[in-house]
């Protein structure tokens, strides 16, 4: 198939995304001013056939465009007959891969961490990738650990490799947009992170005076090591003024505890806004205990990255 060169052309997205004001007395009356960048705002909608699940609308979220594009766009110039990526079970990038190959015409291979779900109805999410025509590759945890072999063992050693959670040296620079976007706005930029990916190139990004902090969303302790080596690999270095905020991972990755739950529920009741839960959840549960531990100092304005809907 041929395809068109200008992925941005094709794929529609919309930059700069919205700066949103939140009014919330749990933040004033500590002297922080709330913003949310809706970054889940960034892309039209991506509708696909309803015939396979409905009339439902799906579109990359924000980070995953911001990381997704300058890969797209190599592996267009580059001839590539396909993607391929990695993922877990409820990966948005996995989603986000899958919409953007149907839109290029280019094939998409999934690789999944965990073998058992071969044998499982798909979730929701997977279900959305294969939908989208993603071919779906389950290999064991210990399998994927290590992941060079298994583009060539899914067949498609032939296709362009995007890491998982898209997080690498180009992605970063798609970043470093939003956190141009973001100069003058504010004095903090917070993001929930998986890979480390979206902070990194958010930092880097920023103006001098701003700072960023990431709330991981995976336990572990292992994202300041990694976000180092993508901005070494990306910018040559250190870039920007970044911290991490452990410790708001609520059991690990997709767990959804019923405090939390019911956290998201209430902010979606107070502002009239969906609330993500994987990522976006964590981050304002975060934030909000931060402010209310004096964090941030009277009169700062600080500013979550909403990565994408639910």
């Amino acid at each position: 198939m041929n395809r068109p060169a200008n992925v941005d052309v094709l794929l529609q997205p919309r930059p700069p995304s919205p700066l949103q004001e939140i009014r919330d007395d749990r933040f004033e009356r500590h002297g922080v001013r709330l913003l949310l960048k809706r970054d889940d705002l960034i892309h039209t909608s991506i509708p696909w056939d309803s015939d396979v699940l409905g009339p439902v609308d799906l579109y990359p979220p924000g980070n995953k465009w911001r990381k997704l594009a300058p890969n797209l766009r190599a592996a267009v110039a580059g001839g590539y007959p396909g993607l391929v990526t990695f993922g877990g079970a409820y990966s948005n990038h996995l989603r986000a891969t899958a919409a953007a190959g149907r839109l290029l015409g280019m094939a998409t291979v999934g690789i999944v961490r965990g073998d058992e779900l071969a044998r499982q109805p798909l979730n929701e999410s997977l279900a959305r990738c294969a939908a989208d025509g993603m071919r779906l590759h389950f290999v064991s945890r210990s399998a994927y650990r290590d992941k060079a072999g298994l583009p060539a063992e899914a067949g498609a050693g032939d296709a362009y490799v995007i890491p998982e959670g898209g997080s690498n040296a180009l992605a970063l620079t798609g970043c470093a947009e939003l956190g141009r976007e973001l100069r003058g706005s504010c004095d903090v930029v917070a993001v929930a992170c998986g890979t480390g990916g979206t902070l990194a190139g958010l930092a880097a990004g920023l103006d001098a005076g701003q700072r960023a902090v990431g709330v991981p969303v995976v336990g572990g302790g292992f994202l300041e090591a990694e976000i180092r080596s993508l901005q070494t690999a990306a910018f040559g270095g250190p870039a920007g003024d970044w911290s991490l905020a452990e410790g708001y991972a609520h059991g690990g990755y997709a767990r959804v505890p019923e405090e939390l739950e019911a956290f998201a529920a209430e902010f979606e009741a107070r502002h009239g806004l969906p609330v993500e839960r994987i990522y976006v959840a964590k981050l304002l549960w975060a934030l909000l205990a931060l402010t209310r531990g004096g964090a941030f100092p009277e009169g700062t304005t600080l500013t979550a990255v909403v990565t994408g809907r639910p």
